[in-house]
């Protein structure tokens, strides 16, 4: 099939004569070979860009790991809040920063609704449950900020529920840092049109539908209700614990500014470690046999169908095709492409 407007710009370009020597079918080919290399271009920029920002993400993993490294050996309490509307980024950051630390110092913590017990204690008390021991970072997936964003909006809470909260929010964090905890707030800002195009991603794609409930999608129809309720809330916060804003609409760009900030926001270097060394192996007894595990008893013990291998993987289902045949193709195209005549503009 050929591409759209392939063939009223080969006319185009034949009425003006910018091709020389060029039939209409010849100049039909020609825009093809472009259009294909410009998808190639796109592919290659694309591939760039998450090249650079997964090298960037390793570097800031690295110092992640090295902070982690000095909260257990000074015994550091961090608490992390990540706040923002729904669909704004908070899960994926998480996942970037508990990918390369300990689940034992590391800790996320995503609280669901209160139960009917947990309306009768005081408000704070099932997030003091979380908080950190010595040596922990601890990661809020939202926080006690419900109350103030979901419930007032939401009318989970009431008028003097809320404020009560906003009364006693700061003495709390205050409580906090003075017992010694590194407090940081993160709230990840998303514009409109943004959470309106991640939302129908997550409709339209069934592998991330789960991410949306029904009170997600009334909460979407209340857009304004919530920007009123995050206002209030910065305008409530004391200068003991201020909130960090990311901006969010890039995702990537909102990891890589969050992680930096964090990084920022603390004192720490590099801790010496105890040097390891690999032992060896102990000497295989002459007792014991290697056994072919898929000689096992089935009923007991099997190794799983092997659906996938290393030489699947390499080959490309629909033409049988391997990868490196497919990469040595287009860049034939493309070479075949850019050998045109410079003063052909295929615009």
């Amino acid at each position: 099939m050929t591409p759209r407007g392939t063939h009223a710009r080969a006319q185009r370009e034949d009425s003006s004569g910018t091709i020389r020597g060029r039939s209409a079918d010849e100049q039909i080919v020609f825009f093809e070979e472009m259009d294909h290399a410009k998808c190639v271009r796109k592919a290659v920029r694309k591939a760039i860009v998450n090249a650079e920002y997964e090298a960037i993400l390793e570097r800031l993993q690295f110092e992640l790991v090295t902070w982690q490294d000095y909260v257990k050996a000074r015994g550091e309490k961090v608490v992390i809040l990540f706040e923002g509307r729904d669909a704004a980024g908070k899960g994926g950051c998480i996942s970037r920063i508990t990918d390369v630390l300990s689940a034992r110092q590391c800790k996320v913590v995503a609280l669901s609704a209160p139960t009917e017990e947990e309306k009768t204690q005081w408000y704070f008390q099932k997030y003091v449950a979380h908080l950190p021991s010595a040596g922990q970072i601890v990661l809020f997936d939202r926080s006690w900020y419900n109350r103030s964003g979901v419930e007032r909006v939401m009318g989970f809470a009431t008028a003097e529920q809320v404020e009560q909260f906003e009364k006693e929010v700061n003495t709390f964090e205050k409580m906090l840092v003075d017992s010694g905890i590194t407090l940081i707030k993160l709230w990840f800002d998303v514009s409109d049109e943004e959470q309106e195009r991640r939302f129908k991603d997550r409709l339209e794609r069934s592998e991330k539908r789960w991410k949306l409930s029904p009170m997600d999608l009334f909460a979407r129809s209340k857009f304004y209700e919530y920007s009123k309720a995050r206002d209030l809330m910065f305008e409530n916060t004391s200068e003991t614990v201020p909130w960090s804003i990311i901006p969010a609409d890039d995702k990537r760009v909102a990891r890589l500014n969050a992680i930096q900030h964090i990084l920022g926001s603390v004192d720490y270097h590099i801790v010496a470690s105890e040097e390891l060394k690999l032992p060896k192996i102990q000497e295989k007894p002459n007792d014991y046999h290697d056994r072919d595990l898929r000689e096992l008893d089935p009923k007991k013990a099997r190794v799983v169908p092997q659906v996938y291998t290393v030489e699947s993987l390499s080959v490309r289902d629909i033409d049988g095709k391997t990868w490196e045949e497919i990469a040595k193709d287009a860049d034939k195209r493309v070479k075949k492409t850019l050998s045109v005549d410079d003063d052909a503009d295929p615009r």
